[in-house]
């Protein structure tokens, strides 16, 4: 009998631990997803394009190339945005030379173009350069 109590304390140290380990990828996976809003700019691609869209409730894209001189004048306005509305918006940044598809999906035929994503959907969309209170009005639009 002693050991068989032996054995369900053993069964039951092997439960908590298979529980604590599923707790600690849990919170990892959680943190993981508060540094995707840190205030950094997430550079997007085809690949991991839908999972940042889906896991996040509102995001800013912005689709840019190396060479567009718009875009060069648009990226300090996104890293500024980046900082100020970190926790409540992700901004992304999509190369469309590089990422095609994504481009395509999005008929992106200028740019710079910035999307504003909500829930997984697009809810505005900016072409051309404009300035930085402009577009942080646009996107506290659709913040609650």
């Amino acid at each position: 009998m002693n050991n068989e109590h032996e054995g369900f304390i053993f069964a039951e140290d092997d439960e908590l631990k298979r529980i604590k380990e599923r707790k600690l990828r849990e919170l990892m996976k959680e943190v993981k997803e508060k540094n995707r809003l840190s205030g950094q700019v997430i550079h997007l691609t085809d690949s991991n394009f839908n999972d940042v869209i889906n896991k996040n409730r509102l995001v800013l894209v912005d689709f840019y190339a190396d060479w567009c001189m718009p875009c060069r004048m648009m990226a300090p306005v996104v890293e500024e945005l980046a900082k100020e509305l970190a926790g409540k918006v992700l901004v992304g940044k999509i190369n469309v030379d590089e990422n095609p598809a994504t481009a395509d999906r999005f008929q992106v035929f200028s740019i710079p173009t910035l999307v504003i994503i909500k829930s997984g959907r697009e809810v505005d969309r900016i072409i051309g350069f404009i300035p930085k209170s402009q577009v942080e009005a646009r996107i506290k639009r659709h913040l609650e």
